[in-house]
């Protein structure tokens, strides 16, 4: 079964009664599962590829000798364990050229404008989550009813469907997989170590986030034919090993324990995608009937 749980929390959250600001902006505070927050000792997952996140907010460094890409910043509180394990892994966390996000929540974005103001680099983002992510949230289908929930960031170049990452030899195709978020995405692209190259994907699952209708929708129109667009699109990807924005949705701890070797083909798991998918598809499906009133 899809370990979702941590996904799915975000359409009942409840807003805490403290807030910060910033430039004259209240960024309200929603109350987080343990596990967003805590920490998780980094590893290389597949050649240069690593691991940086907390212990569920999936984090993905990718380096290159033109500098590096840093994919997710979890929560706002996550900037310095983010940092901390980049340099844990002997890599300068100023050497961050590109930063690229799965989804525009602030369990994904939360630490990205701090981060991006911190090295200088480049953020970019799939076209259709930019407004939220210029507007700190606030802007989302569902998660908007909060106000804003993560500082906002300004993206500083936009991407559509199937549109290339390129820093020094790394390239990432972006997978458009709206749903989860209007801009939600994917990213496919291959990494080499020592003896083998490896078909990557950071797959972004398309867990319903919204109790509502989806007819009732009306700031998201499109948002059932995106769903059903994301789950067949997903079916139809090919690689050798993948992984997803929360930890939990792809078994990251009974694939990698602190402290294992390394070990790229933990994460060869067919099956588990296949099942994630399954799953998914059941949800929705029973989704659109429940709206339908069968």
């Amino acid at each position: 079964m899809l370990k979702n749980n941590c996904t799915r929390c975000l359409s009942v959250l409840i807003i805490c009664l403290s807030a910060f600001s910033t430039n004259g902006q209240k960024i309200n505070e929603l109350k987080k599962p343990p596990e967003w927050s805590k920490e998780y000792p980094p590893f290389r997952i597949a050649g240069n590829l690593y691991y940086v996140g907390t212990y569920d907010l999936a984090c993905y460094f990718i380096t290159t000798q033109s500098g590096n890409i840093l994919i997710n910043t979890s929560l706002a509180s996550s900037a310095s364990q983010i940092k901390n394990n980049i340099e844990k892994l002997g890599f300068k966390f100023s050497d961050i050229k590109i930063l690229l996000t799965t989804q525009a929540h602030y369990d994904h974005l939360g630490a990205m404008a701090d981060i991006k103001e911190q090295t200088g680099a480049r953020f970019i983002v799939d076209a259709a989550d930019a407004d939220v992510a210029e507007k700190g949230g606030s802007t989302d289908y569902e998660m908007g009813k909060y106000g804003i929930t993560f500082k906002p960031v300004h993206a500083d170049m936009l991407l559509y469907d199937r549109d290339t990452i390129s820093l020094g030899k790394m390239q990432l195709v972006l997978l458009h997989h709206p749903g989860h978020t209007k801009g939600s995405c994917s990213y496919l692209f291959t990494v080499r170590d020592e003896k083998h190259s490896y078909r990557i994907l950071i797959a972004n699952l398309p867990t319903i986030v919204t109790d509502r209708p989806f007819a009732d929708i009306t700031a998201y129109p499109t948002i059932a034919q995106d769903y059903a667009y994301t789950l067949n699109a997903m079916k139809q990807i090919h690689f050798d090993l993948w992984l997803a924005s929360h930890a939990s949705q792809f078994d990251l701890h009974k694939k990698h324990k602190p402290g294992d070797a390394y070990n790229p083909m933990a994460f060869a798991d067919q099956k588990g995608y296949n099942e994630a998918l399954n799953d998914l598809q059941r949800e929705y499906d029973e989704k659109i009937k429940k709206d339908d009133g069968k």
